[in-house]
This record gives structure tokens, sequence and C-alpha cells, in this order.
């Protein structure tokens, strides 16, 4: 079937060349920007799904959210449009494939490839949220690997604002297998909820598995809610621990117990990448799903389906722990007691689709009747026991805050992440439950806390690489620390053009926001300029001889010529030009003419001592012709009374001698040895 979009024109500004991927709202296709002459992506949304006013929403989303963003590991939007005909939205073109593909490729992914991905997914991520948007489809085939090793965050095609009130629905629901709790769910998603797929991504890199499996998509948005996967250790034993329990704590089924923000994520990467050896402070135990309150919290109304299929899972799980099989992948686990889990399992009367949804909606209708009064009696008994006002301790350190009056022996200051910033290190960012609010039990305020500003240790290895290599290298280093990068070029003997010969600072310094790296770059050997020497008419032999003396190299062509043989008769450069020491002087020279053969033997030098003029002149000119033949050309002092001159032939011949012009003397000499 011809894609009707191929070879169209857009705007009068897009020319639609390919297509290059379908997703499920919309095509890909490669694109010309006629305006701007560069390659482009055009997202366009599916006809017949344009006049589907949600899709339509959710497409729009996509391009306001994107829109907000400017970050290397971010797919870069340049325009949006919207016509009767088409909707659209322009993006920057990667040149390279998705991480899923990548993933496939590579069959096995090192712990420290993986590290390198997922660092640089949350430094996007981290971008994304401080806009306020959430992504909510962290996916493998959602992130791109470019050829430079670099990733990029794309497709926000169900991204929402953090602050609107927006639920996920069926549609929007994700890739199942990627999917936090709280999306299962059908709760409002926050930050955390990208923390979680990411946590999943990383997982799957760890080890070539997912986390969870299962028949359906319910099986598996059953587990993300009740379930705690295999430890990445326990399938691959050479994973450093601190990794797993990074991964473990972003999977955490409890939001409140991930990592808070994507920033805090980073800071325990950075701090295993520098020392993969360091104690991270995570618990395992406190990974594990939290116990729900007794009595049961009451339940929104539109999250009560999956409510309900979280409740139909719980007996599940129990009946199945009777039976003693398997929920999921049909084999054995052995679980880690650090981290206080139970595998679900299967019962071997599995429910068929038509029971089950026959159960879920029994649930349902159970859940809709009891809500009331569990309401009743949870918000009823609110009114019992002491209340205490929550303090303000943003702004104080962990210390100062411990020591308030309105804290010390009430409250318990919890905390719960530590992130990079220009505050001094301790001083409490942001605290939760907010001031003023009132609690009676759970008398815990959790905190994030400044870890100061970032730093970051110079690379080793960067001497003697090409420096554009090294930047590409040191790109998300540049880019978290603002760094101002300058360059010094140097000669160097030792280091080819183009390579770094040393930095300041050196490898190993502590480098810090704004600070100045400067890499010395090679321009190769030291410029010394020579001047050339005129080596034509000259035997080859003294032209060599006389080039090597200025520190030139000598490359010798042989040409066809009425010249003597052997002799030059022409060089490049030419002489009295400017050359450097080390450059290669060109010396063609004759072979004699075209269809004759070189004379037998070598050519003889014969030394030749002849008299200047003394009539008063300081200088003159002095050509001497060996045969007709230059053997020299230039200026002597007359003062010496006489000058030799080397001259070249075999058997003998007949020399003439002229000063500024003037024939002076002619002579025979002889080459005979």
């Amino acid at each position: 079937m011809v894609d009707s979009y191929i070879g169209k024109m857009l705007d009068s500004r897009y020319e639609i060349l390919e297509r290059i991927g379908t997703g499920g709202m919309a095509v890909v296709y490669k694109a010309k920007c006629h305006r701007l002459n560069r390659l482009v992506a055009v997202k366009i949304l599916k006809s017949d799904l344009a006049q589907d006013e949600e899709f339509r929403r959710r497409f729009h989303a996509e391009s306001k959210a994107v829109a907000m963003l400017s970050h290397p590991n971010i797919v870069s939007v340049y325009d949006v449009s919207q016509s009767a005909d088409v909707e659209y939205i322009v993006m920057e073109l990667i040149d390279g494939i998705t991480l899923k593909q990548y993933m496939e490729k590579r069959e096995k992914l090192d712990w420290r490839e993986s590290l390198h991905f997922i660092t640089q997914i949350m430094r996007g991520l981290s971008h994304a949220h401080s806009r306020g948007i959430v992504h909510r489809d962290i996916k493998p085939q959602n992130i791109m690997v470019l050829r430079d090793g670099s990733v990029k965050v794309a497709d926000f095609g169900i991204a929402c604002l953090e602050n609107s009130a927006q639920t996920l629905t069926q549609e929007a629901l994700g890739s199942v297998h990627y999917i936090s709790p709280e999306q299962a769910r059908g709760d409002r998603t926050d930050a955390r909820s990208d923390i979680y797929s990411s946590g999943v991504v990383l997982y799957e890199m760890l080890t070539c598995r997912l986390p969870f499996e299962g028949d359906s998509a319910v099986s598996v948005a059953i587990q993300h809610l009740s379930s705690i996967p295999l430890a990445p250790r326990e399938i691959d034993a050479g994973i450093p621990e601190p990794l797993e329990l990074i991964c473990m704590k972003a999977m955490a089924p409890d939001r409140d117990r991930r990592y808070d923000s994507a920033e805090a994520m980073i800071f325990d990467l950075d701090a295993f990448r520098k020392n993969p050896g360091v104690d991270l402070d995570i618990n395992p135990k406190d990974l594990r799903p939290e116990e729900p309150d007794e009595p049961t919290r009451p339940l929104r109304t539109g999250a009560v389906v999956a409510a309900a299929a979280q409740h139909h899972a719980a007996r599940e799980l129990s009946r199945e722990r009777e039976t003693g099989r398997e929920y999921g992948r049909g084999r054995d686990r052995k679980y880690n007691s650090d981290y206080d889990r139970d595998p679900p399992r299967k019962s071997e009367g599995e429910l068929s689709p038509h029971k089950r949804t026959a159960l879920i909606a029994g649930v349902v209708v159970v859940a809709l009747v009891a809500v009331f009064f569990v309401a009743r009696a949870v918000f009823g008994s609110m009114d019992a026991g002491d209340k205490y006002t929550v303090p303000n301790v943003l702004g104080l350190t962990v210390d100062e805050a411990n020591a308030l009056p309105e804290v010390n022996g009430i409250f318990t200051i919890n905390v719960i992440s530590r992130v990079y910033d220009d505050a001094p290190v301790d001083v409490i960012l942001k605290q939760d439950p907010s001031e003023n609010m009132t609690k009676k039990t759970n008398l815990v305020i959790d905190v994030t806390v400044s870890a100061g500003e970032r730093t970051d240790t110079m690379p080793d290895g960067l001497i003697g690489k090409n420096i554009q290599v090294a930047k590409v290298e040191m790109k998300t280093l540049i880019a978290d620390l603002k760094l101002d990068i300058q360059t010094v070029e140097e000669s160097s003997d030792d280091v080819v053009a183009d390579a770094i010969i040393r930095t300041e600072p050196e490898a190993g310094a502590t480098l810090k926001k704004d600070d100045t790296v400067i890499l010395y770059v090679s321009t190769g050997p030291e410029k010394i300029p020579v001047d050339v020497l005129p080596l034509t008419a000259l035997p080859v032999d003294k032209a060599k001889e006389l080039a090597r003396s200025l520190g030139l190299e000598v490359e010798v062509k042989e040409v066809e010529s009425n010249e003597a043989v052997g002799m030059v008769v022409a060089q490049d450069p030419a002489g009295n030009t400017k050359a450097n020491k080390g450059d290669t002087i060109i010396l063609s020279v004759s072979k004699g003419p075209a269809g004759t053969s070189s004379p037998s033997g070598n050519l003889v030098l014969q030394p030749a001592t002849f008299s200047l003029p003394q009539d008063g002149r300081e200088t003159v000119h002095m050509v001497v012709l060996l045969d007709g033949q230059s053997q020299f050309d230039g200026n002597v002092n007359c003062s010496a009374g006489t000058t030799t001159v080397d001259l070249y032939g075999t058997g003998t011949g007949t020399v003439q001698v002229y000063y500024d012009g003037t024939l002076f003397e002619t002579r025979t000499v002889s080459f005979d040895a």
C-alpha cells in the first residue's frame, strides 16, 4: 500500500521523504526542512485517530510537554503544527536505535554500560520533572541510543503536567511491564512513577529479563501491585551490590519508599560510579510492599476497579501459596531473605477470563458498598487522641531541626534523600508533611536535604586522546557541572596533532560547578621556518645533501627531460621560499629524454676553482655551465679572490663561467677517474 504522505509538502516547508516508524498514536517520517535545509523527524497523528478527541488531546499534550524541555538527554521538538488536514510534531532526527534494539543486539549489557545509560536517562527525567512534566511511559522502546553512546528520552505521548488532575485511562496506561503500581491502580502519578519505570529498565539492562512476566497484561499488572522481583544479583552475581540496591529502591512498590526525585537517584548513581564499593544508606527491608493499614483506607471511586483487581490478586496469592505452585515464569525462584518477599504463585485451577471478570465485578460491588462505612470508621476516629502541628523545618540543618522545641521529643526527622544543591550540606530543602498540618499518629517528617554542590573528578585517560573524542566522552560531565572548556594549542614532538598533551586540572582533581578546564592540544612538532635553497640544475646527490642540511625530508621523482641524467630539473617547494623543518621537498630528477636510456655509470664529482673579478665589484652574479647545463647559479663575494664549484659529469666536458651575464672563462674538464 502506497503511503499518501511520501513526497508530500507540509506547510510549504517539510517534505516527507520516508516512513521510519509507527507508534500507537502516530506515524513517524523522515523529512527535510526546506527553510533551514536540514533533516528532521515528523510525527503525524494517525488519520483514523485524528477524529477522536481523546487522542487529539493526548497528541497535543505531548507537544505541549516536550516543547517545554531542552536537554541533551531529551529528543528536541522544533515545531508543532495543526491544520484541518493533518496534525504533526517536528522533532530532531536521531541517528541511532532504541535501547530495546540495542539490548537485543548486544544480548548482554555490562553493568558499567547499564550505569552509563541509566544515569543519562535520569538526567533527562530530572530536567523534565523540574519543569513539572511526568513522562509516564518510560521503557527501552522510548529511549534512543546514539552512535556516540549518549541516550535521549523520546515519546512523551502520554506525558502530563504534574499538577494536573489527570489520571490514567486504559489507553494511557503505558506498557504493562514497566508501569508503576500507582499506574496499575489508576491513581494519580508523579515523578516517582517515572523513577519506578526507570528502575525496571535498569533491572532489564542488568539481568536481560523483565522483573515480572505473565500470561496476560492483567497478571503482570497484579505482580507490580503486590510482588517483589527476584534480586538482580540472584540472576547475575557479578552485578555490584550497591547498583542492585539502587535498582530495587527505584522499584519499591510503595512510592514513598522510592527515590523521591530523579536527582536523588542520580546522587546515588554518581556515588556508586565514583566508588563501586560505596555503602549506600538503603535498607533492603524497607523496599518490600507496605502492609495495608487497619482499618482499610477508603478507596477513591476512580480506583475501585484497580483496587478490586488488587484484592483479587491478594486472594489468589493466598490460595496459590497453599497449592505450592509458582505464578508467572513457571520455575522455582530463590529469594533473598533480606528483601523478605514471597513470590506470587499460580493455582492449578486458574480462573477463566469470564470467571475472573465476574469475580472482579462482584468485588467492585462489595467495595462500593463498603466505601461509605470504611470512610466513616476511618475519618470518624480522627477526632480521638492528641494532635500536633507540623513545624516548618525548611532551611534548617537536620541537627537544628531536631533541636526545635516543637520537634524534640515529638517528631522524628527522617532523611529520605540527598540531592545536589547550592545550599550548604545537610540543609533541609523539602519536607513532607508541610508546616501547619496536624498529625496525631506517625509523627515523622520526611525531609530531603542538600548534599552540597555537585562535584566530580577530572577523568583519567585523556592524555593522547583526540580532542573531539575527549569532548564527546566528557559531554555529560560538562553539562552537569556547566564546565568552561578551553583549548590551548602547543607544539609537541611526542604527541600527534589534535591529541591532548595535558590538562588543567590534572586527572583525579575535584571539579565543581562552573570550573574552568584547560585542554592543551598538540599541533605536532614545533614549526621552525627555513629558507629553501634553489636546487635545480644540481646533481641529485648534491641537492639531497643541501636539502637535508636544512632539516627537510627529501622525496625524489624521476621525470623525462632533455637535461643531463641525474640533474634536478624542478623542486617543490621552489627555491627562495619558506618551509618548516621536517617538511618534505620533492626533487624532480632527469632520467633523459623520452625513448632514451640512461647512460651507464655514475656521475663523477670534479671540484673546479675559478678566479673572481677584482675590478672593484664586491659581489657578482656567477653562472657556471657544463656542456650548456647549469652547475651553479648564484651571487658570490669577490673579496675571496677565488671560489670553488662542484661539477658533476662523465668523460670530458666544456665549462663556461659568466659573471653578471658576461662570459669570463671557458675550460675543458675531465671526469675520468
